[in-house]
């Protein structure tokens, strides 16, 4: 993450910040306050601190809220003081970073609250934006949500491609077993299912091949059958929902039991949160 912060300030900044050093002389110092100008959950602080302190590590900052922490409109969120074309350097990327994390812990919270009172977890996905994946997922964290896999290397996900390119479930696991064998550490398996028989014939597999399945993954299921899966199969097998799930739909499977839905939602379409850089701690 330090290594992208750097490669986004190169794009920011390239040979330099033409305006703020050709209107604000070199001596000046300022200080700048970081203000919430809607309600919503924090996430970005430390990314935020990082992006100053890669600018000038001249800059003091001092964080008044913390990652996580609820925040309403005129909140003072982080103060800054130092050279003031530093200040200015760094404001819009400390900004865009903080924006997108916050917008992801909000809806993810959300989404939490919404579930509140049944067993289920929220899972964010793969379907984040290039380059900002840890960034947005330790958002999904901050915000009360559990990180899915980060990427195609720490678990396997059997998906229907899989097991038609392999000759089968059967076949599928039996690669995956020798695969696993030759591993100092197992990865976690998740097979995606799309009908019952398919739950069966997962579990049949795994029990003829020794592999141990991690979670079996219902996809599209509706809510009366994520019921009926985990009537049939918890005992057996941990459960996830995933395939067009929303707020307006997430309390129903919730309400089924299942033990984690999966919800691109929160990452690929999030509306940022709005924060801004002020010279004075008030909103104008």
């Amino acid at each position: 993450m330090k290594s992208f912060i750097a490669l986004s300030l190169k794009e920011d900044i390239g040979p330099g910040d033409v305006t703020s050093e050709s209107s604000v002389p070199q001596h000046v110092r300022k200080t700048g306050y970081i203000l919430a100008k809607e309600s919503g959950v924090l996430a970005g602080i430390e990314v935020a601190k990082e992006v100053f302190s890669q600018v000038d590590p001249q800059i003091d900052f001092k964080a008044l809220k913390k990652d996580g922490e609820k925040v309403e409109f005129s909140d003072v969120v982080i103060k800054v003081e130092g050279p003031a074309r530093s200040v200015l350097t760094g404001e819009r990327l400390a900004l865009n970073f903080m924006q997108r994390m916050s917008g992801i812990a909000t809806r993810t919270s959300e989404i939490m609250d919404i579930l509140v009172g049944t067993p289920t977890k929220v899972l964010d996905t793969r379907k984040t934006t290039p380059g900002l994946r840890a960034f947005e997922k330790w958002a999904v964290k901050i915000g009360g949500g559990v990180n899915h896999r980060m990427g195609l290397y720490d678990m396997i996900l059997l998906k229907d491609n899989h097991v038609d390119y392999a000759g089968g479930m059967k076949e599928a696991l039996l690669h995956v077993s020798e695969y696993q064998s030759m591993r100092t550490q197992k990865l976690p398996l998740v097979i995606e299912t799309r009908s019952f028989e398919e739950i069966d014939n997962a579990i049949v597999s795994s029990d003829e091949t020794g592999i141990e399945i991690t979670r079996i993954l219902l996809d599209n299921f509706s809510h009366a059958e994520v019921a009926e899966a985990v009537e049939r199969y918890s005992n057996r097998v941990t459960l996830e929902a995933s395939g067009g799930i929303t707020p307006e739909n997430v309390r129903g499977y919730g309400d089924a039991g299942v033990d984690y839905v999966s919800m691109g939602y929160m990452t690929h379409s999030v509306k940022s949160l709005d924060l801004s850089l002020k010279s004075t701690p008030n909103v104008s």
